[in-house]
C-alpha cells in the first residue's frame, strides 16, 4: 500500500517544516520518498530551499519551475500517478489557505484512484493570526477543502512560537486542538514538539520535529 500525505494549513502554520520532517523520517526508515513543493503562493518558506538536505537523504524533490528565483509567478507540473506508483512515500506540501489549495485541486481527479492510500493533514497553529480559535481554523479548513476538491482525514496540532516555543505553549494548545477535532469530527493524529522538548511531554501523539524552516528575518 502506497503512502500519500497531503499537508495543508494556514500561512505560517508550520506545514512546510512538518512536511520536511515527514520526508526525512520516511527516508531514514529506508523508504523511497518524494516531496512535491506545491506552494506557489508563498515565496519565503519553501521545500525547494532544502535541495541539499533532500539530495543527502535520497529524497526526490518536485518543485515549481521558478522556485528560488525572483520571478513573480512560479508554476509546477508533475505526474502525480507516476510519483505515487514509484515512491513508497509521497508528500505534497500545499500552499497556504484556500488560495494555495487551488493548485491541489488540479490533481484531485488523478489522486482519486489512490483514495485509500491518502492521508490529508490539516496543520493548525493556535499562535497564528486568524487561527486562534477552533471556529476560525474550522472555517478555513472547509475553505481549503472546497478549493482542493478533497477532504481532510486528520489534524496536526503544530502550535508554536518559533524559537520561543516551550512545552507549556504546546500543552496549553491541546484544548484548542481537541475542540477543533470535536467540531470537524477529525482526529488529532500528531502534536508537534521541537526535538529537544518532545520527551518531556509523555503523550502518545508526540511528533518530534527538527526545525528546518527558519524565519526570513532570522
Amino acid at each position: 500500500m502506497k503512502n500519500i500525505k497531503i499537508i495543508t494549513g494556514h500561512y505560517g502554520s508550520g506545514k512546510t517544516n512538518f512536511s520536511v520532517n515527514l520526508a526525512v523520517k520516511a527516508a531514514e526508515e529506508g523508504k523511497s520518498a518524494a516531496i512535491v513543493d506545491l506552494d506557489i503562493v508563498n515565496p519565503y518558506f519553501r521545500t525547494a530551499d532544502f535541495r541539499d538536505l533532500f539530495e543527502e537523504k535520497g529524497i526526490r524533490l518536485i518543485a515549481p519551475d521558478f522556485a528560488r528565483s525572483n520571478l513573480d509567478i512560479p508554476s509546477i507540473q508533475f505526474d502525480v500517478v507516476e510519483l505515487a506508483m514509484d515512491e513508497d512515500c509521497l508528500i505534497i506540501d500545499v500552499g497556504g489557505d484556500d488560495a494555495g489549495a487551488v493548485a491541489l485541486g488540479r490533481y484531485a481527479e488523478e489522486l482519486e484512484q489512490f483514495r485509500d492510500s491518502i492521508e490529508m493533514y490539516y496543520v493548525i497553529n493556535q499562535r497564528r493570526y486568524l487561527t486562534n480559535t477552533a471556529e476560525e481554523v474550522t472555517k478555513l479548513m472547509y475553505e481549503i477543502e472546497a478549493a482542493a476538491r478533497m477532504k481532510h482525514t486528520a489534524i496536526v496540532n503544530n502550535t508554536n512560537l518559533g524559537c520561543e516555543t516551550s512545552l507549556e505553549i504546546i500543552e496549553e494548545s491541546r484544548p484548542f486542538a481537541e475542540e477543533t477535532s470535536r467540531i470537524t469530527g477529525l482526529p488529532v493524529v500528531y502534536t508537534v514538539y521541537p526535538e529537544e522538548i518532545a520527551k518531556l511531554s509523555g503523550k502518545p501523539d508526540v511528533f518530534p520535529a527538527k526545525i528546518y524552516v527558519k524565519p526570513v528575518w532570522g
